[in-house]
């Protein structure tokens, strides 16, 4: 069964920056975002996925991701997903051996930055960035799913 094992970090300062790549605009929206899975429909420029994500808590989830024409994520994101859609700039930047995601989300949740970093093993080592403060893994406001919904409830990103 595919699984991903990710942590993810409130962002704290610009020191990413320097060795991020030029960055990819994403929208992503949810059908189903309760019970015991989430359904992510996700566009980035010309190609869509669709994702099923288990709603088990902490860093190991079960994930199934496929990819789907561009035009046909386009139409379930405009009729089909519940809640607001998620607009964000996802950036890859290489720190310690592993690759990070950096998301610099914009409307409703404008100001938030998020790092996370998908690992081979719950048990991974990883050398934390200077760029990340408190670890939020484990808190359910920052699940992609909760974000647009709770976007007012979530604190500065100043690494508390």
């Amino acid at each position: 069964m595919p699984i991903e094992i990710e942590r993810k970090f409130l962002v704290v300062g610009d020191g990413w920056r320097q060795s991020a790549d030029g960055g990819r605009a994403l929208r992503q929206g949810y059908i189903v975002r309760e019970g015991k899975v989430s359904v992510r429909i996700r566009l980035a420029g010309d190609r869509g996925w669709i994702t099923l994500k288990s709603a088990r808590a902490g860093m190991v989830r079960d994930e199934f991701e496929y990819e789907i024409a561009a035009g046909e994520a386009a139409d379930m994101l405009d009729r089909l997903c519940s809640g607001p859609v998620i607009e964000k700039t996802r950036y890859k930047v290489p720190h310690g051996g592993w690759l990070w995601d950096v998301d610099v989300f914009a409307g409703a949740a404008a100001g938030l930055v998020l790092a996370e970093v998908e690992l081979d093993a719950a048990d991974a080592r990883v050398d934390l960035p200077d760029w990340v403060g408190r670890e939020v893994t484990d808190d359910p406001r920052y699940r992609n799913s909760a974000i647009g919904l709770v976007a007012h409830n979530i604190e500065e990103c100043d690494g508390a």
